[in-house]
């Protein structure tokens, strides 16, 4: 049993330009952002994937539209992908929500999740996509708080040393999900 994942941040969001956290507000694309969607797709569209899942949230949707105008490979929305809910800091200044960060892996933002609620719901997302998907290649995109849960639940790397120091972003992260979810929360 094994599935190849590929895993992409949604494009830039007007938010990320002006140092907003977004959470769960649905968030826009900007120009640039629009422009890097449209380039996610050139760049992926040949590589074969069987499907698409993204966050639910409009910014992740909207990269994926841009990204594949013509629905193929079919795209599947899950709010599992959803970035961490920062609660009452939805809209806040992304240094107030960053500055947070490691208080945050067990106790929630207030009103919102913690960072382990996010790997949960990507580790309950992982396992339903091996009972669904064995043998195929997916593309994720999502937010930065999945991909850090992918790296701590695939690659295993500890959540603490993700969230104190989160690596740079890149065109894509490939994980390969294999065996049975014994080893997923």
């Amino acid at each position: 049993m094994a599935v190849e994942i590929v895993c992409e941040s949604h494009s830039t969001t007007t938010d990320n330009e002006a140092g907003i956290a977004t959470g769960w507000l649905p968030g826009r694309l900007s120009a640039l952002g629009r422009r890097q969607a449209a380039e996610l797709g050139e760049r992926r569209r040949a590589e074969g994937f069987d499907a698409v899942y993204t966050s639910d949230l409009h910014r992740a949707v909207e990269t994926a539209a841009i990204a594949f105008p013509g629905g193929r490979p079919g795209t599947t929305q899950d709010a599992r992908l959803r970035e961490c809910d920062y609660g009452e800091l939805n809209g806040a200044p992304l240094a107030v929500v960053a500055a947070q960060r490691l208080r945050r892996i067990e106790e929630p933002y207030p009103g919102g999740q913690s960072y382990r609620d996010v790997l949960d719901a990507t580790a309950s997302f992982l396992r339903d996509l091996l009972a669904e998907r064995d043998g195929a290649r997916i593309l994720v995109i999502a937010h930065s708080a999945n991909r850090w849960s992918l790296d701590c639940l695939l690659a295993g790397t500890r959540l603490e040393q993700v969230l104190a120091a989160p690596p740079p972003w890149r065109p894509g992260w490939h994980y390969t999900l294999t065996g049975g979810p014994q080893g997923l929360p």
